[in-house]
C-alpha cells in the first residue's frame, strides 16, 4: 500500500471508530481491551494521534496531560477527529526525505512509516469501539475492513512487530508457523526459538509445524489478537506474547 491509500484507510478506520464509539456509549465496557471503557480507548487513540503528530512535527507532547485531556473532553469523539485532521493534514504537508523517529524492524521511511503505523493503529482500535458496540470480539464479516488493508496490517505485524528485540513472542524448542490467507497469494512464515522471531515473507506451507488459515481480514483480526474466527491451540502462546502494548 502506498501513502495514499494509507491515509485512505486512516480516514476510513476514524470515522467506523466514532461511529461504534457514538453508538456504543462512553461508559460502555470494551470486550477486546476488557480494562478499559469507551471513554478511556477514545482518549488513548488521541493521544497516539497527537503523539504521532509530534514526532512529525519534532513537538514536545506530554503523554498524560493529553490523555487526560481526551478523557476529560466534553465531547471525546469530536477531540478524536481533531487529533486525527492534524494528523493527516501533517502528513500530507510532510516532506518524503522526512526525518522522524521510526521503531519498528523493516520498517520505511518516515513518512511512509507514519501513515502506514496510524492507519493500522486506528483500525485495530476502531476494531475495539467495533466490539464494544457489539459486545463481543468481532469478526471479518462484523468489519469495514479490506483484504488489501489487512494483508498490509499482517506484514507490518509479523515483519516490523515481531523481529525486534524487545519481543516475547519465543519458544525453548524450534517452532515454525506458516499464516496462509486463503483469499491472496501473500503468506509468511514465522520461526519460533529462543531469540526473537524470524518471519519470511513469501514462504509457508504444509510443511510448517502450526497452519493459520482464513480469510485475510479473518487472519488480521486474530493475529491482532481481536478476534477469536480463527482457532489453533498454538494461539494461546500468540495472545499471551505476542501482544503489542503501549508503552
Amino acid at each position: 500500500m502506498q501513502l495514499e491509500q494509507h491515509l485512505a484507510g486512516f480516514r476510513e478506520a476514524v470515522d467506523a471508530f466514532a461511529d461504534s464509539a457514538t453508538t456504543a456509549g462512553l461508559e460502555t465496557a470494551v470486550p477486546t481491551t476488557p480494562d478499559w471503557d469507551v471513554r478511556r480507548l477514545v482518549a488513548h487513540q488521541g493521544l497516539i494521534h497527537r503523539w504521532a503528530t509530534g514526532h512529525l512535527l519534532a513537538e514536545e507532547v506530554d503523554v498524560d496531560e493529553t490523555e487526560h485531556e481526551g478523557v476529560t473532553a466534553a465531547d471525546p469523539v469530536d477531540w478524536l477527529r481533531e487529533g486525527a485532521d492534524r494528523l493527516v493534514s501533517t502528513l500530507i504537508a510532510a516532506p518524503d526525505d522526512l526525518s522522524a523517529l521510526v521503531f519498528l524492524a523493516d520498517a520505511p521511511a518516515p513518512r511512509q512509516f507514519w501513515a502506514r503505523r496510524q492507519c493500522h493503529e486506528t483500525t485495530i482500535h476502531a476494531v475495539d469501539a467495533l466490539s464494544a458496540r457489539l459486545g463481543r470480539y468481532p469478526r471479518a464479516a462484523d468489519t469495514w475492513i479490506g483484504r488489501e488493508l489487512a494483508l498490509d496490517g499482517i506484514d507490518e505485524l509479523l515483519t516490523g512487530f515481531l523481529p525486534r528485540p524487545r519481543s516475547q513472542l519465543r519458544t525453548d524448542e524450534p517452532l515454525t508457523i506458516a499464516i496462509l490467507p486463503e483469499d491472496a497469494e501473500q503468506r509468511w512464515l514465522v520461526a519460533l526459538s529462543p531469540q526473537p522471531p524470524v518471519t519470511a515473507r513469501g514462504l509457508g506451507d504444509e510443511e510448517a509445524d502450526v497452519l493459520l488459515r482464513g480469510s485475510a481480514v479473518a487472519l488480521y483480526l486474530t493475529l491482532w489478537n481481536r478476534s477469536d474466527e480463527v482457532s489453533d491451540e498454538s494461539l494461546d502462546l500468540w495472545a499471551e506474547a505476542a501482544r503489542v502494548t503501549w508503552g
